[in-house]
């Protein structure tokens, strides 16, 4: 397969957990791992078979090239990272379970990559041979330096005739709807590919939402209404989401929804139970649309392979979806018992 990179454009955040589902106030150690959405993403496209490229900045210390080196362990080019600044982002995970919801804690203030000067990136040098650009709301709502950095790459990504996909990701921990709607409104005229739930549609772009999401319902059909109105408003060529019920903490249903300027395509659906660890279920779910369009997949196909991957993840320890193709297709074709392969 003889694919243009895919370059992905973020934050990376060093995760501490508890074991298990010890609650923060009950641990006496950590575990410790690297994340990101845009790094999350990176990974599991190059997991898929896909060149990918991450572009960030980390410290110059053993911290951050042990960031570093866990992304390259998995065939991601580290080549565009910059190094410098103070620290790198942290954020707490406590693990939710039955009526108990996970629960994270961000201590990312003035991290690397938020105090970075927008000039520090070439985007010229970063999308030479580059087929498919992704970022996500969080990265713009770092700070200000940040907005303008991801605004100068999807600018730079255009002129390069880079396909653009964002997943709008809002963080109310990070920003507020207003500075969330004057960053990412602008974005959007660059962007190929919109991914999000209502509430990211409503916070983001201020689309109203025709669903209750805190209830732990979702219906499809009240995506179709905000979807047609986001494509006809930004030019999108295919909108996205996953659509979630929560039921517990350890029991979800779990599909997705693809509207491809056409028609709407909805995923298989799955009832995922007991949930090991649901953090990076949508990025997982971004990484395999991704995939799947990059590799001429129609859309029914390109929304099941999404959804079958990031029912995957939510198996798996940490936030990498370490899946292969192959399992994904076995699943996304009705293969669910999860028995033994000899």
């Amino acid at each position: 397969m003889n694919m243009k990179k895919t370059v992905c454009f973020g934050e990376v955040l060093l995760r501490l957990n508890p074991e298990g589902f010890l609650r923060l106030l009950q641990a006496e150690k950590l575990c410790m791992s690297f994340a990101g959405a845009e790094e999350n993403v990176a990974v599991a496209l190059s997991n898929f078979g896909l060149p990918s490229s991450f572009v960030s900045k980390l410290p110059d210390n053993d911290i951050g090239q042990a960031a570093i080196n866990t992304i390259r362990k998995f065939g991601v080019d580290t080549s565009q990272v910059r190094r410098g600044g103070d620290r790198i982002g942290v954020y707490y995970v406590e693990k939710g379970a039955i009526q108990r919801p996970s629960k994270i804690i961000y201590d990312r203030a003035n991290s690397s990559i938020a105090t970075a000067q927008p000039s520090e990136y070439d985007w010229d040098e970063i999308f030479k041979d580059a087929g498919w650009f992704h970022f996500t709301g969080i990265t713009p709502a770092l700070s200000d330096l940040a907005a303008e950095a991801c605004l100068q790459a999807c600018r730079s990504a255009k002129a390069h005739d880079v396909t653009v996909s964002c997943d709008l990701n809002f963080r109310r921990k990070l920003w507020d709807e207003k500075k969330a709607q004057s960053v990412m409104r602008p974005l959007m005229k660059y962007v190929d590919v919109c991914i999000g739930n209502e509430e990211d549609a409503q916070k983001c772009l201020g689309f109203k939402p025709e669903s209750d999401i805190d209830a732990g319902q979702t219906d499809a059909k009240g995506y179709h209404t905000i979807f047609k109105r986001m494509a006809e408003e930004f030019g999108f060529k295919a909108v996205a989401c996953t659509l979630r019920e929560s039921y517990s903490a350890s029991h979800n249903g779990w599909k997705g929804l693809l509207y491809d300027g056409h028609d709407f395509f909805e995923s298989n659906h799955y009832d995922i139970f007991p949930i090991v660890d649901r953090i990076g279920g949508g990025d997982s779910f971004a990484s395999g649309l991704i995939y799947a369009l990059q590799t001429g997949r129609d859309s029914q196909k390109a929304v099941d392979f999404a959804i079958a991957a990031s029912c995957l993840k939510h198996s798996i320890e940490g936030d990498f979806n370490l899946v292969s193709v192959n399992e994904v297709e076995a699943l996304a074709a009705g293969n669910a018992t999860g028995r033994i392969q000899r």
